[in-house]
């Protein structure tokens, strides 16, 4: 007995050991034959955000993932056996002063970060222009990326869109699903494929109260009440024609602000109305755990992912609810929305710039991509993303909105709006959720002047 407990012990030894170091039999390039692209000798040091290193196991759907190491021991360092490579992986909860921390002290190279992150490091004058590099790479076509992302984007572009200082890398996802079953419940029509502020008002305000065939409480709405840049609020501005502002953030100090506008006076409008509609914590971003899932209760979920539902399909295969949850484009009027992006950068000083190019190359490049898709999940950013599986239909229509998506000043990039705009609509949306919303013009006269004497105090 004692022997065989120490075979089965022997046995998950030597198996977790093999797991923990590594060398899986993983294809991870898809079936392309890798061989030396060139003799090119240096060191690259590479900060990434929330990358994962090891090999190890996906904490939604239990499978298998591997690791960043793994991954370029079998397709970069054979590519470039004379670029060394030096990684450094950050939790995203205190990215931004790591890696500002590192730019500043001239401690990396290549860096995987947030768009906001970037842009405001960009206009600091920590990152380099990359439009040298690209003009002289025949190797290297810009047009694989979308388009949105890759010209119209604070993310990747200088705030007057004339330098190129990032390539995108992955994207966000910020849709409109709704619950196909909740609709059917309530006999109301499925959503129209670019439902604007209006349509989505009007259906979910039917949909809230006791579902009439299963008597359970219904939310027509949900979005996250507290989001850091307001990705709803953006959404609306586009599809109301509420600019906000008009500039550059190339010259904040001469931006002038339209936040009182009839046209903002109508966003507001809306949110008042809808934050009657979600569970009350949607204030705090709680509320719809089960949205996606079989026991959901909202109808229609704003800036939402799919994540959920593909999760449950990869694991368990349920078409069930992949058929239950649509996804449709965002509000604006060609159904654009706010576009998320994080890119890879390159430091101002990077020491060695040309191995630092073919890593952020490579990094950001389709088979990179493919692979951080394939185990992470990671929204690419690509035209043709031949890699994603048919059923993620979630993935295909941010790309579709991410190909229409454009960066306007109501935008996390915008320094007033991060330090006063999105902190104020949402103190607005937790007003109106509790029945106490403020006087709307008032309140946009008042955001107007603080935004005046913003600007006047710039230097």
């Amino acid at each position: 007995m004692k022997k065989a407990v120490l075979l089965i012990l022997s046995f998950v030894l030597a198996f977790t050991l093999a797991a923990c170091s590594g060398g899986s039999n993983t294809d991870v390039t898809g079936g392309v034959k890798i061989e030396k692209v060139s003799d090119m000798e240096g060191t690259v040091r590479v900060a990434l955000a929330g990358w994962q290193l090891e090999n190890g196991i996906d904490a939604l759907t239990g499978n298998p993932v591997i690791g960043l190491n793994e991954y370029l021991d079998k397709t970069f360092k054979i590519m470039y056996p004379n670029i060394k490579l030096e990684v450094y992986q950050i939790p995203w909860e205190n990215v931004k002063a790591k890696q500002s921390a590192m730019l500043l002290s001239g401690d990396a190279d290549v860096l995987y970060t947030g768009g906001a992150f970037a842009s405001q490091w960009y206009q600091d004058g920590l990152l380099r222009d990359l439009d040298d590099l690209i003009a002289n790479d025949s190797s290297f076509d810009p047009g694989i990326y979308l388009e949105g992302i890759m010209n119209n984007s604070y993310s990747t572009k200088s705030p007057d869109g004339t330098k190129q200082f990032g390539i995108p890398a992955v994207l966000g996802r910020r849709m409109t699903i709704y619950d196909k079953k909740l609709f059917e419940d309530w006999g109301v029509e499925p959503l129209s494929a670019k439902p604007g502020p209006d349509e989505i008002l009007e259906k979910a305000k039917k949909m809230t109260g006791k579902n009439p065939k299963t008597g359970e409480d219904n939310y027509g709405l949900f979005w996250s009440g507290n989001s850091l840049n307001g990705s709803t609020f953006v959404a609306l501005t586009l599809a109301y024609g509420a600019k906000g502002a008009e500039g550059t953030l190339k010259d904040v100090k001469s931006i002038k602000w339209h936040l009182n506008s009839p046209e903002m006076v109508k966003v507001l409008e809306w949110l008042k109305e809808a934050a009657k509609l979600p569970p009350a914590g949607f204030v705090n971003a709680q509320g719809a755990e089960n949205f996606g899932l079989e026991k959901n209760n909202i109808a229609i979920a704003l800036d939402s992912t799919g994540g959920s539902t593909m999760s449950e399909y990869r694991s368990k295969q349920n078409k069930e609810l992949l058929d239950r949850f649509e996804p449709v484009m965002n509000m604006g009027p060609d159904g654009e929305g706010w576009v998320a992006v994080d890119p890879f950068v390159m430091a101002k000083n990077a020491k060695d710039v040309e191995a630092s190019w073919e890593v952020l190359k490579f990094l950001s490049g389709h088979m990179t991509q493919k692979y951080r898709y394939e185990n992470f999940s990671s929204t690419p950013t690509l035209k043709n993303a031949d890699f994603v599986t048919p059923e993620d239909k979630y993935v295909k229509k941010a790309l579709e909105i991410a190909e229409v998506g454009h960066s306007e000043l109501m935008d996390e990039a915008n320094p007033f709006y991060m330090s006063d705009i999105a902190p104020a609509i949402n103190g607005f949306i937790s007003q109106a959720a509790s029945g106490n919303a403020p006087d709307i013009q008032k309140f946009l006269d008042d955001l107007q002047s603080r935004a005046e004497k913003w600007s006047a105090n710039l230097k």
